[in-house]
């Protein structure tokens, strides 16, 4: 028995984590517009520009082929796709507006048990959303600055997701997530509703904690309609 334990394959943690920095260098690449919607990306190229060998590279080209950021041609290999257009973005919505209500739904009944981490989340979110607006005053936003606050975003909705207690609603948002990707990619200089975001989020935060189960229904509804409403203003195409 020991033997044959001892024979199980071992996860190579290290190799794990070096694929996912050089996924992390390619999203920082494709969002930060350093290349332009159709370029060519060469495994072999990319690899010497990041100093690792191509098979970590070629492991991230598929994952990020997953978000729709980069796809694969025959013979041909990997390309940067364009940003999502207008009626993408709006399908996109429509399908978070439906899981991510029926969340709020779900979650409600329990507000209590995750008021602190919504709390905690909403300040992080704040923060972050100071560091970009400071940035914007002096004329630049660092891609890792606008990063740093889609995921404090990110998180706020997340802990809403998770305290709905239903894994197949949180999967199927999983699963949008490689899409979120994709709608950054579209409206990465949409930074300009940090204000207005921060302030929709505060109003789910209130309405969670004011005991009306409805209420949070309806706040969380309005914020993404209004988050739709401006990435479409931004979206590039419109």
């Amino acid at each position: 028995m020991t033997a044959a334990h001892s024979d199980r394959p071992v996860p190579d943690i290290d190799r794990r984590g070096l694929r996912d920095r050089v996924y992390d260098r390619i999203l920082d690449i494709l969002l930060s517009s350093e290349m332009e919607p159709g370029a060519r990306l060469s495994i072999d190229t990319v690899a010497k520009q990041l100093k690792v060998s191509p098979t970590p590279v070629r492991e991230a080209m598929v994952q990020l082929e997953r978000t729709g950021l980069v796809t694969r041609e025959a013979l041909k290999g990997y390309r940067v796709a364009p940003p999502l257009g207008p009626a993408q973005l709006d399908e996109l919505f429509e399908a978070r507006i439906m899981l991510e209500v029926e969340a709020a739904r779900l979650a409600a009944p329990r507000a209590a048990s995750f008021l602190p981490a919504l709390r905690q989340a909403h300040e992080h979110h704040r923060e972050m959303g100071e560091r970009v607006t400071a940035a914007m005053m002096n004329g630049d936003v660092p891609i890792r600055t606008i990063h740093d606050y889609f995921d404090a975003d990110n998180a706020f909705h997340l802990v809403v997701l998770d305290a709905a207690g239903n894994r197949y609603v949180q999967d199927m948002y999983a699963n949008l997530g490689a899409l979120t990707h994709r709608m950054r990619q579209a409206v990465i200089r949409g930074t300009s509703d940090v204000s207005e975001a921060a302030a929709e989020h505060a109003a789910i935060l209130d309405a969670f904690a004011g005991g009306d189960a409805q209420a949070p229904v309806e706040a969380l509804r309005a914020h993404l309609e209004g988050v739709r409403a401006r990435s479409l203003q931004d979206s590039p195409d419109s």
